[in-house]
């Protein structure tokens, strides 16, 4: 498990994400970076980006490309357009509450998910939109989901791996299938697998989304900061 000390990784989750666990999967220049095309548009600079560092970004995405900067606080230069602003949290599963993950069984009915169910998990988060998702995105970690009648209609993944974390991410349900506790059960079982491997979920949540907060707090996460998720597009 990890320490308190931990925590400032973070402050940076897509950087640290792109250093380590996820370097394979990262195109970089300089001290920018972002991931392959149909992974993901997170990007990440250093903490306190100059001129070049945002050159070099632009140069990584291409003219007039989408760069999401998630929950960086740096401000591209006055020629990047904006693309939205959201608030929002971070929020840190805190192990002292919540459901104890050690007790947690596999649900007979959940099923790893893999390229061959990329179809079906587009098709449901283009239904419950609950975050960016592409082609890609499942080779960021191990999505769980449940099937009904054969149908994908709930599923939670990981995103984010900074040093010591795992980000809980992708958690919908179709509306069809919802007041089941799909959501709980997968989020429980994520929860007890990043737990198992020595390391600490945490998740990062839209502020307007109160059932959601709830939800987390409910399970035992806690708010670590509040963020602002950004994205522009290049020039």
């Amino acid at each position: 498990m990890t320490g308190p000390s931990d925590v400032t990784a973070l402050d940076d989750p897509v950087g640290e994400s792109l250093r380590g666990h996820h370097a394979h999967l990262a195109r970089r220049l300089g001290g920018a970076a972002t991931y392959v095309p149909g992974v993901a548009t997170f990007c990440a600079v250093p903490a306190e980006p100059d001129a070049a560092a945002w050159a070099d970004l632009a140069k990584v995405l291409g003219p007039g490309e989408f760069a999401d900067m998630f929950s960086c606080p740096a401000i591209p230069p006055p020629d990047w357009d904006p693309v939205f602003v959201l608030e929002g949290r971070q929020m840190i599963w805190a192990r002292d509450s919540g459901p104890d993950p050690s007790h947690h069984e596999f649900d007979r009915d959940m099923v790893e998910l893999g390229a061959e169910d990329v179809p079906e998990m587009l098709d449901l988060v283009e239904r419950t939109r609950p975050g960016p998702f592409w082609p890609r995105t499942h080779e960021l970690g191990t999505y769980l989901g449940i099937r009904e009648d054969g149908a994908l209609v709930a599923m939670v993944g990981e995103r984010l791996r900074p040093p010591g974390w795992t980000e809980i991410s992708a958690v919908c349900t179709a509306p069809e299938a919802r007041g089941r506790g799909h959501a709980v059960r997968l989020l429980r079982a994520h929860i007890a697998r990043i737990v198992a491997r020595g390391e600490r979920p945490f998740l990062h949540v839209a502020e307007a989304n109160s059932g959601a907060l709830a939800l987390y707090e409910r399970l035992g996460f806690e708010t670590r900061k509040h963020v602002t998720f950004r994205g522009f597009r290049t020039p």
